[in-house]
């Protein structure tokens, strides 16, 4: 992210924040997407070369009319506000956020000593009135949305989707009823199943890879794991998931 000069919410105004430098690069559909490089001259691309990093220039192709070309100097005189700054909008409480429009995070720091005291400030401030901010910045190419929250007395900048860029699921939900009774066993089922401790749970992948290129090694194969079958009386499975779920799997009493 770019450092800012200051961020701004209304008439008042905060020290700059800076964040990491990983960003990300233009989205599918934007229009800077239209961006792009040069094209080499007729000989190099005759010939089927390799063009040198510093020889690659960034445009904008028009239509008909060649291309544009702009460098990292015009890029800074970009007429955007926030290229330079991160636009604290308001703010609103955690919840009112669909967790859909989440892209990516990055942690934020104060930019500079000055920055400090205000950077902590808000954190905290946010911590208590359990809010986010909702921002504007420029990243890279695009300007983004965003939402300012803290972690462990840490600014998280959590960059948003544009509404226009989440689709609908049309058609994917079935229209297969389901009976009051089966309704009640199933959230009865989650209020059994109630609590996860995500920190002891890791990606299996690995280790399953592994085993296969054991077995691969020497001369064998696994068997394929087996694929659930649907069933054709939920309401049996409900039960007995809840009978289960209940005493745990060492078969006594499960505690929450």
């Amino acid at each position: 992210m770019d450092r800012g000069d200051h961020i701004r919410s209304g008439r008042t105004a905060l020290p700059p924040l800076c964040g990491n430098r990983g960003a990300p690069g233009p989205a599918q559909g934007d229009p800077q997407g239209r961006q792009r490089a040069h094209p080499p001259p007729e000989s190099v691309r005759d010939r089927r070369q390799e063009v040198p990093y510093e020889d690659v220039g960034r445009g904008h192709e028009l239509a008909g009319a060649g291309v544009v070309p702009l460098s990292e100097r015009d890029l800074e005189r970009l007429p955007l506000p926030t290229r330079h700054q991160v636009n604290v909008l308001g703010f609103v409480p955690a919840d009112d956020i669909n967790p859909i429009r989440f892209a990516k995070p990055y942690f934020v720091a104060p930019d500079g000593e000055t920055a400090q005291h205000a950077y902590t400030l808000l954190a905290a401030a946010l911590t208590r009135s359990e809010a986010v901010a909702v921002c504007k910045v420029a990243i890279r190419t695009r300007e983004r949305l965003a939402a300012l929250r803290p972690r462990h007395s840490t600014l998280i900048l959590h960059t948003l989707l544009w509404p226009d860029e989440i689709r609908e699921p049309h058609g994917l939900a079935p229209t297969t009823p389901v009976t009051e009774r089966e309704l009640r066993l199933a959230v009865q089922l989650i209020g059994e199943l109630a609590g996860v401790d995500t920190d002891e749970l890791h990606d299996q992948y690995r280790e399953a890879l592994e085993q296969l290129i054991d077995a691969k090694t020497a001369g064998g194969q696994l068997e394929p794991p087996r694929t659930p079958q649907p069933t054709e009386n939920l309401l049996a499975v409900l039960e007995e998931s809840v009978r289960s779920a209940r005493h745990g799997p060492g078969g006594g009493h499960r505690t929450s």
